[in-house]
């Protein structure tokens, strides 16, 4: 179907992807099932940067590494010991191996104990007056 106009364009969106339905089938599931903040931006993280490709392999590989993480990866990442990184040995999706993922072990672990939330990563690069957050990313 083709829409007339923009607003037609996002309320076909809308009426496609913003329903409980469509969550079970999106990387966006990872996320869904912790409750703790921390747990969910760690999840979502990793999601987020494992999605390119298979929306199924997506889940199942971020599914993976919160299996290795304990399934609680805010506390396996500010209390890890050097023997719970040997859970991490030989992970890897397409790109992303386990050295990637050990020194984003290591500056998730620095981050937290120093901020409460993810969200500090973005927002301290962020100017105050900015309309986007290109510099937030970039920052980052």
């Amino acid at each position: 179907m083709k829409t007339n106009n923009i607003l037609d364009f996002f309320e076909e969106k809308v009426a496609s992807y913003n329903r409980p339905a469509f969550i079970a089938a999106d990387p966006i599931s990872v996320p869904h099932q912790f409750t703790k903040l921390q747990d969910i931006e760690i999840s979502a993280f990793f999601a987020a940067l494992f999605a390119w490709g298979n929306r199924t392999t997506i889940i199942a590989k971020a599914g993976e590494l919160m299996h290795r993480m304990d399934d609680s990866p805010y506390d396996f990442v500010r209390h890890h010991t050097p023997a719970d990184l040997q859970q991490l040995i030989g992970f890897k999706h397409r790109t992303f191996n386990e050295d990637d993922l050990l020194y984003l072990i290591y500056f998730l672990q620095q981050h937290y104990i120093q901020h409460e939330s993810l969200e500090q990563a973005f927002i301290e690069k962020l100017p105050s007056d900015a309309v986007d957050i290109t510099a937030a990313l970039n920052g980052f």
